[in-house]
């Protein structure tokens, strides 16, 4: 497989190595690895690492913003738990407490 190393990705990209490998864990940007284990950055990776950069100076936004989209993308019961506690922001303080009260006695 060819591809750039870590070190090679950082420096065409503006990321540092520790931070591609950042990037890796919170499965945002996920190189393919070679026989031997290595990291292998290719135009794909290279491209979404650019285009991520672009994202956070448009919107001002953080990597744990974009991770944390990304995850309530993939875990259906996360973005479950969260639309439900966004519900509950749009609630008066007195709905709050009625359907507290439903979930006690309901138990």
């Amino acid at each position: 497989m060819q591809g750039m190393t870590v070190g090679e990705a950082a420096a065409q990209t503006g990321w540092s190595p520790r931070m591609l490998r950042y990037l890796e864990a919170v499965e945002l940007v996920v190189p393919q690895r070679t026989a031997n284990g290595y990291r292998a950055y290719g135009l794909l990776e290279l491209n979404q690492l650019r285009s991520l950069r672009e994202l956070r100076a448009r919107f001002a936004v953080e990597l744990t913003d974009v991770a944390f989209a990304a995850r309530l993308e993939r875990e259906s019961a996360l973005r479950a738990a969260v639309e439900t506690w966004l519900a509950g922001t749009r609630l008066s303080a007195l709905d709050w407490e009625q359907r507290k009260h439903e979930r006690l006695l309901a138990a």
